[in-house]
């Protein structure tokens, strides 16, 4: 499959703050703001946090589930985005508040893997930079890849799922 540029990963609309260094930001009466509620955060001249978030989740929901129903339920697939807006995802699959998404790291060209079941997300992996080839799902006895929405007894052996 060819790349797609989906404008629902782009970065959060900063408005006024685009360009700025984060050391002047830091000295605005919004700043603090950003770093403890950033729900309740919209960028002057820009994007509300929470709008970010939703557009995010909702454009990597839908991947997803387009993603499987062409593809099936073990299907690999990648998407591209900037920090916060991978961050508002995590937080999203870790049943977290918008406003806990500061607590996630997400490096430039980190790897961060969720699963999406019929009931429940999976974090997998988050902000890593090394191996991949356990990001595969394993099957189980009597069941097929990525099929089961339980999560493994006892924590499970890794990566996998």
């Amino acid at each position: 499959m060819a790349p797609v540029l989906d404008d629902g990963l782009i970065e959060c609309g900063y408005g006024e703050w685009e360009g700025r260094p984060l050391k002047e930001l830091a000295k605005e009466p919004l700043w603090p703001v950003v770093q403890q509620h950033p729900s309740a955060v919209t960028f002057p001249g820009g994007e509300a946090m929470a709008a970010m978030s939703a557009r995010g989740i909702a454009t990597i929901r839908a991947w997803d589930e387009k993603v499987t129903a062409e593809h099936g339920p073990e299907a690999i697939w990648l998407a591209c985005s900037h920090g916060d807006v991978i961050k508002a995802i995590v937080a999203d699959a870790m049943g977290l508040h918008l406003d806990q998404f500061q607590r996630i790291v997400a490096d430039p060209a980190s790897i961060t893997v969720i699963r999406y079941t019929p009931t429940r997300p999976f974090l997998v992996r988050v902000n890593d930079t090394g191996e991949l080839a356990s990001l595969v799902p394993k099957k189980t006895a009597g069941e097929k890849p990525a099929e089961s929405s339980d999560a493994a007894v006892g924590g499970g052996a890794g990566g996998g799922v």
